[in-house]
């Protein structure tokens, strides 16, 4: 949990938005007036060849959504966030990004020139540009966590969007185990079925958590972790906390 609060700020609806957080550091999200999407990208901020990985993300955890007491796995087998404290209790990784050709389909193409603040934006097109300030590119996307939307699967492999999983005040937050370069698009989920385009604004907050013990709950909630853990910490030449 986070111990105590460095800075705050706004996430207005549509906009982009990263940050180095910091080996230590917290992440707090809160959805301001509830039903907000907040499309997630995670990467190692010394060596952003390694990043997020989805699949062996769910695959190590035995599951298909995220919420505390679970974590963010990258390619190499590190963790990058642990999720330490969450209200929403399901957060989807799977429901993808929300992409341009989404955007043009559902809300119609209005371009800033023309539309200023009314403009319809996409995440994939917004998380682009955010990367770029990073010498990074499309062949570095991922796939995204979005934080506070749900997506169910049938037994058939069908997938169905499920309103009106985040209320208003809804927080989680998540604990870097690394030094994490995040990157944040507050848009509407890809699947969400409405027709306006009203991204919904979210409240950050980034502040010191407290260390990681040895019983920390994410560290034992599977023996995998565990392991993730003490890979993560031998990567920095550190040990858990007894």
């Amino acid at each position: 949990m986070m111990q105590s609060i460095l800075w705050e700020e706004e996430l207005r609806g549509g906009q982009t938005w990263s940050y180095v957080l910091k080996r230590g550091t917290a992440l707090r999200l809160t959805d301001v007036d509830g039903g907000a999407n907040v499309s997630a990208l995670f990467y190692n901020a010394d060596f952003p060849e390694e990043r997020y990985n989805m699949p062996d993300t769910l695959k190590a955890q035995h599951i298909a959504r995220l919420t505390e007491g679970f974590v963010l796995y990258s390619d190499m087998g590190h963790i990058l966030c642990s999720i330490t404290s969450d209200s929403v209790g399901w957060h989807d990784p799977i429901g993808g990004t929300l992409n341009a050709a989404i955007v043009h389909a559902k809300y119609g193409d209005k371009d800033y020139q023309r539309h200023r603040n009314e403009w319809t934006q996409s995440s994939r097109e917004s998380l682009l540009l955010e990367l770029a300030k990073y010498s990074l590119g499309p062949r570095d996307l991922t796939p995204t966590v979005n934080f506070f939307s749900k997506v169910q699967v049938d037994a058939d492999g069908s997938m169905h969007y499920v309103p009106g999983n985040s209320k208003p005040g809804s927080q989680v937050e998540l604990r870097a185990e690394m030094n994490v370069l995040v990157l944040l698009s507050a848009n509407h989920h890809p699947m969400e079925p409405g027709a306006v385009y009203a991204p919904k604004s979210i409240h950050l907050a980034v502040g010191q958590a407290a260390p990681v013990a040895a019983d920390d709950a994410c560290r034992v909630s599977r023996p995998e972790n565990g392991r993730g853990f003490t890979l993560t910490e031998r990567y920095f030449g550190s040990e858990a906390r007894a």
